[in-house]
């Protein structure tokens, strides 16, 4: 039996995180919410006033046996733009903060390897701006939200910022995606 381990992760709006994350090989569940938030259970409203503190993040599941955190975070850094601060194309806010909450010291430091490496390869041309902070609270986010991609695909915001993603893992990390005629 594998032991599973949990990543919290956000790279702006959780409807795409969300749908990049699921696709993946070896990740068991992934749960759209609010992560370090200064207030106890907030609504999506709440965390839109940005007065919450909480940044809009995915919490998710994955058996290390098939995917590694390594891995995770070599594609939360190619799905996101991880150089704008507290923005993600028109979604402007510091919920839509790029962040990695790491759970546990061996996370930390690989998480500021993965960040060092993507700093050096040149990938982008401006600084990367994520934070990298230690996990404190995650507050799963109201059930509207769950599975949104998969259940809005042709809603405007869907086909237009979240299915080029989803096409771009499809595409650059084929290996590493669940057979989509399973979904």
């Amino acid at each position: 039996m594998s032991q599973f381990d949990t990543a919290t992760l956000a790279g702006g709006c959780f409807w795409c995180t969300e749908a990049i994350f699921q696709r993946l090989k070896g990740v068991t569940a992934v749960v759209s919410g609010y992560a370090a938030s200064q207030v106890a259970n907030p609504s999506y409203e709440a965390v839109c006033s940005g007065r919450t503190g909480a940044a809009e993040a995915i919490q998710l599941t994955y058996d290390p046996s098939i995917i590694s955190y390594e891995k995770l975070l070599e594609i939360f850094w190619h799905v996101h733009d991880p150089t704008t601060l507290n923005r993600q194309g028109n979604d402007i806010g510091t919920q839509y903060r790029s962040a990695i909450f790491y759970h546990t010291d061996e996370q930390r430091r690989l998480a500021l390897a993965s960040k060092a490496a993507i700093e050096k390869s040149g990938a982008y041309k401006k600084p990367i701006v994520t934070e990298i902070a230690p996990f404190t609270n995650f507050y799963p986010a109201e059930n509207y939200h769950k599975d949104y991609y998969d259940n809005n695909r042709y809603q405007p915001y869907c086909m237009l910022v979240i299915d080029p993603k989803v096409r771009k893992l499809l595409k650059e990390y084929r290996n590493d995606v669940k057979d989509e005629s399973t979904r």
